[in-house]
């Protein structure tokens, strides 16, 4: 196995936590957290409860596609050097493909492309019994911070 990673510098769930979804933010309202990094991958979570339920009782679409921006941006601003650049996104899509109506819902990002001013990440969103719910692509732009 390669120690070879995609991201810049050492990456952990729990550090992620603690810096990159704040108590205030979207993300920590609905109950996101990373559970999992690899050398190419992220894992996140999202509880399918009265925060992220539509009125038929089944998850939000807008909660999924909130999970799965959330989880690509974060992976995607640690594949670059964030004191000289950051990540906006650009697009989002996603094909819903099941509806879940409790528990868990688990989000990995893998990239498809790490270029110089872009990135495209595959985000996949499984319920617990490790079903496909929602796939989603997401497009973010790399920008140089002004010093």
């Amino acid at each position: 196995m390669s120690d070879s990673t995609v991201f810049f510098g050492p990456v952990s769930a729990e550090e992620i936590n603690r810096t990159q979804i704040p108590p205030g933010q979207m993300s920590s309202h609905l109950g996101i957290e990373l559970v999992e990094t690899g050398n190419d991958y992220m894992v996140a979570r999202m509880p399918v409860d009265h925060r992220t339920i539509q009125r038929i009782g089944i998850l939000n679409g807008g909660a999924s596609l909130a999970l799965a921006e959330t989880l690509g941006s974060i992976a995607a601003s640690y594949c670059v050097d964030r004191d000289l650049y950051y990540i906006v996104g650009q697009e989002i899509n996603a094909n819903h493909i099941r509806p879940v109506r409790s528990g868990f819902v688990y989000a990995t990002a893998t990239p498809i492309h790490l270029g110089r001013t872009s990135q495209v990440w595959n985000i996949t969103i499984r319920n617990e019994e490790g079903k496909l719910t929602c796939i989603s692509r997401f497009t973010v732009a790399v920008l140089k911070k002004e010093l």
